[in-house]
């Protein structure tokens, strides 16, 4: 990986960790702060990335893309469009303001996760500023990268603890040519057997998610795939436009179920996110639950005493327009 260029910039966050280190002070990396929330509770002084920015290198004939840690993530989607190309797994933006750097340091994938891989999966190489103010580089920018251990990718979820990431190097993907949502009503049990029977066949499934009897499934690839994939499932199409709320509301945690849930928690409720097996039947457990990734994330609402259901207020005609 080419090394990160020695500017302004990149120096002063080598100084101040260093004097840091020098003084035992602890710092909090921070990009956009849109995922302040993200695992325990910030504390030190601030170090700001956000001079750090700019897509270093991209290569769209080579599905590669380099940019340093303060750029922000809509920056980067916004070049791989121009190009017909995105992050496939879909990294979640929260709020404006998200950066490459708190992509990666979050670890956090959209609701392409389960058919494309994680945020993990996509990195090739990284450049990180270790404790002792040392610029360290792993990986490099091509798909095969078989020079020693994959370091790069523990840099994923690691929340700026083993380093401050300066430049990550991601695979991307052309964009599918074709794309439907569909939706079927069906109780929990019925819609995880068939989502794991479909994930047995050659079907090009995209995501999914289920919610109080109603499964939405994504298609995604060659429109010949698609089209034979949607007469073989049938269930109920989805306008476009539509779907791709929906789509962008699940993957920035802004659709119905999790506006719903927010309002829960500031009730007295609590959100659980669970990593599962794909076969693990229905939880028999109190409150909403949210499945996601073909049956291997799911989403609990547990409910405050107070009431039975974490939000009276939801509605079965899920998903609506969730853009907004």
């Amino acid at each position: 990986m080419a090394a990160v260029i020695e500017d302004a910039a990149l120096a002063r966050l080598i100084e101040r960790v260093q004097a840091a280190r020098a003084d035992g002070t602890t710092l909090e990396i921070v990009g956009g702060g849109s995922k302040r929330w993200h695992g325990e509770a910030p504390r030190g002084e601030p170090l700001a990335t956000s001079e750090l920015a700019g897509i270093s290198s991209y290569e769209p004939s080579e599905l590669v893309i380099t940019a340093r840690a303060g750029t922000p993530l809509a920056e980067v989607e916004a070049a791989l469009a121009e190009r017909g190309q995105w992050l496939a797994f879909e990294p979640p933006r929260f709020a404006p303001g998200g950066t490459v750097g708190g992509m990666l340091a979050s670890g956090l994938s959209g609701p392409g996760r389960a058919s494309a891989g994680s945020v993990r999966d996509f990195v090739l190489g990284a450049t990180m500023l270790n404790g002792r103010g040392e610029l360290l580089t792993f990986g490099g920018q091509v798909m095969k990268n078989v020079a020693g251990y994959d370091l790069p990718r523990l840099l994923a979820g690691s929340l700026g603890v083993l380093g401050l990431v300066c430049e990550v190097s991601l695979k991307v993907l052309p964009r599918p040519p074709a794309v439907a949502t569909l939706r079927f009503e069906l109780p929990e049990d019925q819609a995880l057997r068939r989502l794991n029977e479909w994930a047995g066949q050659p079907l090009p499934l995209s995501a999914s998610a289920w919610w109080d009897g109603m499964l939405v499934l994504r298609l995604a690839g060659a429109a010949a795939a698609v089209q034979s994939a949607y007469e073989k499932l049938g269930g109920e199409p989805i306008e476009p436009t539509l779907a791709d709320g929906f789509w962008t509301g699940l993957r920035d945690q802004r659709d119905e179920f999790f506006v719903g849930a927010a309002a829960a928690v500031e009730r007295g409720a609590a959100l659980w996110r669970l990593s599962l097996p794909a076969t693990t039947p229905p939880l028999k457990l109190a409150g909403e639950q949210l499945v996601e990734w073909g049956g291997a994330q799911r989403w609990l609402c547990t409910p405050p005493h107070s009431t039975s259901r974490c939000s009276r207020r939801w509605r079965r005609c899920w998903p609506r327009c969730t853009s907004g």
